[in-house]
């Protein structure tokens, strides 16, 4: 496949603490990508993160780094609240773009995003990367072989103590009712919750309550949801990020075992059925988009599909906002 030349340049757009480790060595380390510029609204940060990288190119300005012919395709690393102002720029440019998760704010905002790629038939991918991590892609596979019978539902727990900087009322994005209306839910939710439609398929009703219990910070600190999927599996969950404990527990039961998992612990995935329980460690990788890089490769360069794109980033948007009852 041609359409695309090769090595394929990527810029990043935001690079911050999150593509330090987790997400901008697999543009430098993937066959046939190489990462030719990055962009910080401070410009001594953008040229430190480039000389400590070996990257050659580094801007304070969104507009240049998408602009510049040298530069094919864009990962936008920067807080949910400009997802769509860059992301709309790199459509209109007509480069392929990875967008980091959430995919925005809000529903409205990505079904935005989503529509202008799609209108220029642009691949768009969003970094929901545990849809490309071998631990996960292990439940999917005892899914699919029966392992647990019919899936009939799924239950996630998770809770956790407010952090210090939630305590000393510090500023935090995450935190920003402006930037992420369910605070820590919209950061770490998105994550679980877009890995269960990946496993058990899209969800067809969405309901939910959030509140805020501690009054630390302007938004949401607790949220209940349930839902169905559209094969009939239905869902429930909490995250409360005021309890003096941390947890994070998910199961799905079958009419013939359970599986247990947890979306964030380095944890063992469990099986459990009539033979049994078999308990299995798969590490993640250093880098851990590293997967879901290569799968953009794939996606671009070999016209293999990619399992976190926009129509699925969209989905889990609505997801959230039905929950926060944005919808």
């Amino acid at each position: 496949m041609d359409k695309y030349r090769q090595p394929l340049r990527w810029g990043i757009i935001g690079c911050g603490a999150v593509t330090e480790v987790k997400s901008g060595p697999p543009y430098q380390h993937t066959p046939n990508f190489q990462l030719e510029g990055v962009m910080r609204r401070n410009i001594e940060k953008a040229e430190d993160y480039a000389k400590r990288h070996g990257v050659p190119k580094f801007y304070s300005c969104g507009d240049d780094l998408i602009l510049d012919s040298e530069i094919d395709a864009v990962y936008i690393a920067t807080p949910p609240d400009t997802h769509k102002l860059y992301a709309l720029k790199v459509a209109e440019a007509g480069k392929p773009c990875c967008i980091e998760k959430p995919m925005a704010s809000n529903y409205a905002d990505s079904l935005e995003i989503y529509n202008s790629f799609s209108t220029k038939g642009l691949p768009l991918f969003v970094a929901y990367y545990r849809r490309s991590l071998p631990r996960f892609l292990k439940i999917k596979e005892w899914l699919d072989r029966g392992n647990i019978g019919a899936v009939r539902h799924i239950r996630w727990q998770f809770c956790r103590p407010p952090s210090a900087l939630d305590l000393e009322k510090s500023y935090n994005w995450r935190t920003d009712a402006l930037i992420a209306p369910g605070g820590y839910f919209d950061d770490l939710a998105s994550h679980g919750l877009d890995l269960f439609a990946y496993l058990l398929g899209e969800m067809d009703e969405v309901f939910g309550t959030s509140t805020n219990q501690q009054g630390l910070y302007a938004a949401k600190d607790a949220i209940a949801a349930s839902w169905v999927h559209k094969n009939g599996v239905l869902g429930t969950a909490h995250w409360n990020f005021a309890t003096f404990n941390s947890e994070d527990r998910v199961e799905i039961l079958g009419s013939e075992g359970k599986i247990e998992f947890s979306i964030f612990n380095e944890e063992d995935v469990a099986l459990e059925n009539k033979e049994g329980v078999t308990r299995t460690f798969i590490e993640h990788p250093l880098h851990v988009q590293q997967y879901h890089v290569e799968n953009i490769r794939a996606h671009l360069l070999e016209n293999r599909e990619h399992p976190s794109m926009g129509k699925s980033g969209l989905h889990t948007s609505w997801i959230m906002d039905r929950i926060l009852g944005n919808l």
